[in-house]
């Protein structure tokens, strides 16, 4: 047989999606799945989105320009400027999704062997003014995911990589519709630069994979009209679903979480020997009244050989009388694992 690409052998399976047979194949044997392992919000997408999606009357479904529809990135730098980043739609180019942008940035910017430093989240502006000046001094790209600036729950101010002065031709933002708007399914994210080298060159991949989503462009541009009270409400929601879980977490034992400052995911760790095959576990071996948790193992977020091996990712995205269950559920699995180590 021929053999697959060493490009492929290297790549690692996603740490949050790895496990999902195991998951598929305990639902087929009847066992409920609370699903923490994905950012998949269970909140309702914006009214105004699912209402032009009622209503597509087209009667062909046609190619889009690669870049995207213009007239969804012009209403985009209105978005913006209410975050005080000051864009011209031909500095946004529409892809399938955040991962796409952060793969087309990656393709057009890097070479086989450059060095990626991924520092800690930063939220303040002293922070973000060292990372400026290593940028500037060094004339490094500045990748910036910046799709959870809506949950921020710090109190602080919202620091983007586009106010960063002096290095406007360095930063790269990557953004995304899913989490904002609970959009995951119509694929629609954005990287930004006013680089127009590097926009030239992600063009190109652009153009080798045609255009973005048409009906998820269509629905994405809508869901800009929802009135604020939309993010007002889904920020409060999960403030509230954030104590829910960090609580409910910290009053099992042998269990600790931080508080997470923004997003809405935290890391747990957990009393046990791994937690990759706790996870396993948890989707084969295990379910407490028809019931069972499935969680990511944190040890793929790390670059550290064997960091993270106790710790788990778990997303806040669900309903806080489901979070509960999870949490009961969780503390039952922990004490029937076998590799409990306190």
């Amino acid at each position: 047989m021929p053999h697959i690409s060493e490009r492929a052998t290297q790549m690692p399976a996603s740490p949050i999606r790895k496990l999902a047979p195991l998951a598929s194949a305990a639902k087929e044997r009847g066992v409920h799945v609370y699903h923490l392992n994905i950012g998949q919000p269970d909140l309702p997408t914006p009214d105004k989105g699912l209402e032009v999606l009622r209503h597509i009357d087209r009667k062909v479904l046609e190619y889009s320009p690669s870049q995207g529809f213009k007239s969804y990135r012009e209403k985009l730098t209105h978005y913006y400027e209410k975050y005080n980043i000051h864009l011209d739609a031909d500095d946004i180019i529409i892809t399938s999704g955040g991962s796409e942008a952060v793969l087309f940035a990656f393709m057009s910017c890097l070479n086989p062997g450059d060095e990626i430093i991924v520092p800690e989240p930063a939220y303040t502006r002293r922070e973000m003014n060292q990372i400026r000046d290593l940028v500037k001094k060094y004339d490094l790209y500045l990748f910036s995911d910046e799709v959870y600036r809506e949950f921020i729950y710090t109190g602080s101010p919202y620091i983007s990589a586009c106010h960063l002065e002096g290095i406007e031709q360095n930063v790269v933002l990557i953004d995304s519709v899913s989490k904002r708007y609970s959009e995951c399914g119509i694929r629609i994210g954005a990287l930004i630069t006013k680089n127009p080298e590097v926009r030239a060159a992600v063009m190109k991949f652009c153009q080798a994979r045609l255009s973005p989503p048409l009906i998820g462009q269509i629905v994405a541009e809508a869901s800009l009209d929802e009135p604020e009270d939309y993010s007002r409400e889904v920020y409060d929601e999960y403030v509230e679903r954030r104590k829910c879980l960090i609580d409910g977490l910290n009053r099992i034992p042998g269990v600790y979480s931080p508080i997470p400052m923004g997003a809405f995911y935290t890391v747990a760790k957990l009393p046990v020997d791994d937690a990759e095959r706790f996870c396993e576990w948890c989707l084969t071996d295990f379910s407490y009244e028809g019931q069972t948790v499935m969680m990511a193992p944190a040890a793929g977020f790390y670059t550290t050989p064997g960091a993270g091996r106790n710790q788990v990712r778990m997303a806040y995205v669900l309903k806080k009388e489901d979070l509960m269950r999870a949490l009961v559920v969780l503390a039952e699995a922990l004490k029937a694992y076998p590799g409990r180590t306190e």
